[in-house]
């Protein structure tokens, strides 16, 4: 395991990799959301899409399991459940795509849809209907698809909950125990297709390090009377992520 950590190390693209994963903490830790929109299009600049979500996975498995254990007490199981239970047919379909598409076809996938469910949570949109079970179902089915295509599951779920009654807790509790169980779901699906490579794993537990470091200081902010500051703090860093994260501009 050594030699992995000496070649994820040894990697050109690691520093941005690791600011990266630091900016993307430190959104998450005190607006509760953001990590993949604002991770991938730094990783994808420089791993191939394979590996930068494999990188991606490891960081944010390893960093938020401590945030589980309140998650659970917090959220709503039953409704977890039916989230994961879509992402059960999502993922596999996200990394069948995932597969086919070339490094720049990835990297513009990332930072336009970013891009897109970034304007859709700016501008409000979502779901005004009643909360059935088949819809949730379907939204963590839509959130399994992105997850395993483009790396950015959580979206549609938040999309989603903006029309629910839940507390502010409760939702965002179920994001957080969604997120672990649709990133297990994709390590699953890498591993049964022989795609899981010991070098971006060893890279997402360097990773892990200045991520969960950025969780801890932004959580240290975060204040629920201040929730619309950081929401838009964390709108322009997605933005600027997302744009910088465009082929055309290397």
């Amino acid at each position: 395991m050594i030699q992995f950590f000496a070649s994820a190390l040894a990697h050109d693209g690691l520093g941005w990799v690791v600011f990266g994963s630091l900016l993307a903490g430190l959104v998450r830790g005190f607006s509760g959301f953001g990590t993949a929109m604002i991770y991938l299009p730094f990783a994808a600049a420089v791993l191939s899409p394979v590996w930068a979500l494999t990188a991606l996975i490891v960081m944010e498995l390893v960093a938020p399991l401590v945030l589980v254990p309140r998650a659970l007490r917090d959220g709503h199981p039953p409704d977890i459940l039916r989230l994961a239970g879509g992402s059960l047919i999502g993922v596999p379909i996200g990394v069948a795509l995932l597969l086919v598409m070339s490094v720049d076809a990835f990297r513009y996938s990332v930072s336009s849809i970013s891009l897109l469910l970034l304007v859709a949570l700016v501008l409000g949109l979502r779901y005004k209907g009643a909360l059935t079970r088949p819809m949730v179902y379907g939204t963590g089915g839509l959130g399994g698809l992105l997850a395993g295509s483009v790396g950015i599951p959580g979206p549609p779920v938040i999309m989603l909950y903006m029309a629910s009654t839940l507390p502010a807790a409760a939702i965002r509790a179920n994001n957080t125990v969604y997120l672990v169980l649709a990133n297990l779901q994709i390590l699953g699906v890498f591993a049964f297709r022989g795609l899981l490579d010991p070098v971006p794993v060893a890279t997402g537990l360097i990773a892990a390090v200045p991520y969960a470091a950025g969780i801890g200081i932004g959580a240290l902010f975060f204040d629920p009377r201040r929730e619309t500051r950081y929401r838009r703090i964390a709108y322009a860093i997605i933005a600027l992520s997302a744009v910088l994260g465009l082929p055309f501009l290397d």
